[in-house]
C-alpha cells in the first residue's frame, strides 16, 4: 500500500488509522505525489502526557527549500464527528502541502489551509452538524 509509512503510527487507533486513510486517498494525486515524493515528509500521532510533554523525530531540514514537514494527528480525532475529523485531518495536510504558507491569494496560513481543504472535499462542518 503507497500510504503504508504514513498509516503505520496509527495502528494501535483503528477508527483513526481509517479516518487518516480516508483523507489521504482522496487528496488530488499531485498532492499525494508531492507527500510520497517527499523523503522528509511523515505523519505522527501525538503523544502528549501531561506533566511529561511530547516528542517525536523529524528529519533535519536540508537545503533551502526542503523543509522537514510532519504532521500530527491527536488520538481524539478517533472520538470526533467524522466529517469534522476528516476536515481537521484534510486541514493539517493542506498545511504539509503549503508548507504552512498561503494559498493563491489567501496569505492567512490558516485560511489558506480551510480553504484548500475545501476544495479537496473537507469543508468545515457547520456547528451541530
Amino acid at each position: 500500500m503507497r500510504f503504508a509509512p504514513y498509516l503505520a503510527p496509527f495502528s494501535d487507533h483503528p477508527v483513526l488509522l481509517r479516518r487518516v486513510r480516508h483523507v489521504l486517498e482522496r487528496l488530488p494525486a499531485e498532492v499525494q505525489q508531492d507527500f510520497l515524493d517527499d523523503h522528509r515528509f511523515q505523519v505522527t500521532i501525538d503523544n502528549y502526557q501531561p506533566g511529561v510533554g511530547w516528542s517525536f523525530l523529524m528529519p533535519a531540514p536540508g537545503h533551502a527549500g526542503t523543509t522537514s514537514r510532519c504532521v500530527v494527528l491527536r488520538v481524539k480525532l478517533a472520538d470526533a464527528h467524522e466529517p469534522f475529523a476528516w476536515y481537521v485531518i484534510a486541514h493539517e495536510f493542506a498545511h504539509a502541502y503549503l508548507r504552512n504558507g498561503g494559498w493563491g491569494e489567501i496569505t492567512d496560513i490558516e485560511e489558506a489551509a480551510d480553504a484548500m481543504a475545501a476544495s479537496w472535499g473537507f469543508e468545515r462542518p457547520k456547528p451541530g452538524s
